[in-house]
């Protein structure tokens, strides 16, 4: 659980509501003593976060398959990559 100031819970509400709505839950203090505690509503739904990944990991792939169709070899790849 993430313990947060009354000014930065007021500064930073928006983050923290996002946060929230992913499942954590926030502990609210003044001069470090617990007053609030954010809580989602209702249970988190991970469904669209699988399904986000899954077309994330699949854009990933699709681009991994382009050095095959132009004929860029996995070594030249690697070479390419040690540059950085």
């Amino acid at each position: 659980m993430l313990t947060v100031g009354s000014f930065e819970a007021k500064t930073h509400l928006s983050q923290l509501l996002e946060q929230v709505e992913l499942g954590e839950e926030i502990l609210i203090t003044r001069h470090g003593h617990p007053i609030a505690k954010l809580v989602p509503i209702e249970p988190v739904k991970y469904d669209h976060k699988i399904k986000a990944m899954v077309n994330e990991l699949k854009l990933m792939r699709a681009g991994q398959d382009k050095g095959v169709k132009t004929g860029v070899s996995i070594k030249k790849l690697i070479q390419a990559g040690r540059k950085y």
